[in-house]
């Protein structure tokens, strides 16, 4: 069960979940930056981030756990900074909103992506996302993914270096990573890395 999948170092992940009941998880501009300031709070000390996308009533986050985890104090259990990350993300949620119990539906979901074309697919995918649940009619315009910081040269904490090379494999230059995203990934592509995705 990918629900069961343990969280190694050194490991690259597809991290997703959504709202409990199919909740919307996010209502307004500032839940999404609130979320992204957590993220970066409780998980770029123990992974690195490749792309996300984040959408009304689900997420997605390819990671890699990292390998130096010296001054991380709990590795038995690298599942608990994305728990932290989610609970401290429903506490601000719930009193914003006067709601009360579980946001996220549990244990969230969790791959691993062991190939270059499954990562490559992978990245492409989670940037379609918005489109392919009708959020939009071009994943361009959605504003919550790392589309836009993968193909800017301006400061991001997110590793667009290791994307772009990974990217370079399969395409010549930075303008065709912007043509590969054209090309729409299909769940039967990704079946493997996002086995139980949500419509």
């Amino acid at each position: 069960m990918t629900k069961e999948t343990p969280l190694v170092s050194g490991g690259y992940y597809h991290i997703y979940n959504r709202g409990n009941n199919r909740e919307n998880i996010f209502h307004e501009a500032r839940n999404y930056d609130h979320f992204l300031r957590l993220y970066a709070k409780h998980i770029f000390a123990v992974a690195n981030t490749y792309a996300y996308c984040l959408l009304k009533n689900h997420f997605h986050f390819l990671v890699r756990i990292k390998e130096d985890l010296s001054g991380f104090p709990n590795t038995t259990d690298l599942s608990k900074p994305f728990s932290n990350f989610f609970n401290a993300y429903a506490r601000t949620f719930n009193n914003a909103y006067s709601r009360s119990g579980a946001l996220f539906e549990r244990p969230f979901e969790r791959v691993p992506v062991t190939t270059n074309t499954h990562f490559v697919r992978l990245i492409t995918y989670i940037h379609q996302n918005p489109q392919k649940h009708g959020f939009v009619s071009d994943f361009r315009e959605w504003p919550y993914s790392s589309y836009h910081a993968l193909l800017s040269h301006k400061a991001t904490r997110l590793q667009r270096d290791a994307v772009l090379e990974w990217f370079l494999e399969w395409f010549n230059d930075r303008e065709q990573l912007e043509a590969a995203h054209q090309m729409m990934i299909t769940e039967q592509d990704v079946a493997a890395l996002a086995p139980d995705d949500f419509d």
